[in-house]
């Protein structure tokens, strides 16, 4: 029997993608400008160093703990499909403005999170939700681009389409074992601006976004999770704590 996919109907990717406005620019929003800028420009004068009730400080934090899926860069990066898109990218106008250095530093631990905040300084005990998860058996997944949200805007992502089975979103199921919230909206973060978009650029990008939505441009068989660690969004120190099977 063929696989169902999740589609945009049960999925938050078209509500939560940004919204291009005709002759507006697209300016980098506070959340990128307090997480990610300093990360990638650090001598941005619009960088936020740090702010009152947050515990980010020029772009880290407390080493957080999620459950992610993992993305295999060579895979990906073999998928004609992608290197299309990363073309398309390389000759956008706003190309100059894209922090094309750290990609290859975060090429080992790309990924989408199926379950966040699962814990600060010290790895949660997941024994009690293994069989679970082996339960749940591989999920396969979809990767199509490109997004760009309403939250963290700066940042490009991948957007992934988990496997339906009998009527039930597998990562849904991946949560449920946790205990944890039902989420729709599951990225894969790569690219990131360095600067503001003029109007010109931002109706590019919002032109290739249009482009590339429909596209599959990989195709993932998980068999496994990680449990990873970082003290920052970008996940440029992040450590794989533990691996857990989905089978």
């Amino acid at each position: 029997m063929p696989i169902a996919f999740c589609t945009d109907d049960e999925l938050a990717y078209r509500r939560s993608r940004t919204r291009f406005e005709p002759g507006a620019g697209m300016p980098l929003d506070d959340a990128y400008r307090l997480a990610h800028l300093p990360l990638v420009a650090p001598a941005h004068p619009r960088v936020i160093a740090a702010r009152d009730g947050t515990s980010y400080a020029m772009g880290r934090h407390p080493r957080a703990y999620s459950l992610v899926l993992p993305v295999a860069a060579d895979a990906l990066e073999a998928s004609p499909a992608y290197q299309a898109l990363d073309a398309a990218l390389r000759a956008a106008p706003f190309a100059h403005k894209v922090a094309w250095h750290i990609l290859d530093r975060r090429r080992d631990r790309l990924h989408a999170t199926v379950c966040g905040a699962l814990g600060l300084e010290q790895p949660p005990v997941l024994d009690a939700v293994l069989a679970a998860l082996a339960r749940v058996g591989p999920i396969a997944v979809q990767a199509r681009g490109l997004f760009s949200g309403n939250v963290n805007r700066g940042r490009l992502y991948l957007r992934l389409y988990p496997e339906r089975r009998q009527g039930t979103n597998m990562f849904h199921a991946v949560q449920r074992a946790l205990g944890r919230p039902a989420t729709d909206l599951y990225v894969v973060g790569i690219w990131n601006l360095t600067d503001d978009l003029d109007a010109h650029e931002a109706a590019a990008l919002g032109a290739l976004i249009e482009r590339w939505w429909a596209r599959v441009l990989l195709r993932i068989e998980a068999t496994e999770l990680w449990l990873l660690g970082a003290h920052d969004d970008l996940v440029l120190d992040a450590a794989v704590s533990a691996r857990v099977p989905l089978v």
